[in-house]
């Protein structure tokens, strides 16, 4: 069974680049027709889609957020980091790494301000 761990610094600071890391485990990020996404929802607000990275390694954006995020892939240790720049108070979430359409969600990592 595939499972996804989200790691992060828990705390952020004015204008810091904010990286967070999907570890995979029980199944290869390359597998045919996996697409791994980003998913934050902030205090009291719904779910927003950020990126995704395919099996492919092709790249997904968020218009909103696109000039700020990046997500990309490490196959040799099955991770997918996405990196958020210049982040703000409004950037406080729970963030999620999911496969979306195959069901897989992490657990979750906390970002504050």
């Amino acid at each position: 069974q595939v499972q996804l761990q989200e790691s992060g610094p828990g705390l952020v600071k004015p204008s810091q680049t904010l990286s967070l890391t999907c570890t995979v485990s029980g199944g290869s990020i390359t597998t045919n027709d996996y697409y791994w996404s980003w998913i934050r929802q902030p205090p009291g607000k719904g779910l927003e889609w950020m990126a995704r990275i395919a099996y492919s390694g092709n790249t997904y954006y968020n218009p909103s957020l696109k000039s700020r995020t990046s997500i990309f892939r490490d196959t040799s240790k099955n991770q997918i980091t996405l990196q958020l720049m210049y982040v703000t108070p409004e950037d406080t979430a729970v963030y999620y790494c999911t496969t979306l359409g195959k069901g897989y969600w992490g657990q979750g990592t906390q970002v504050k301000w």
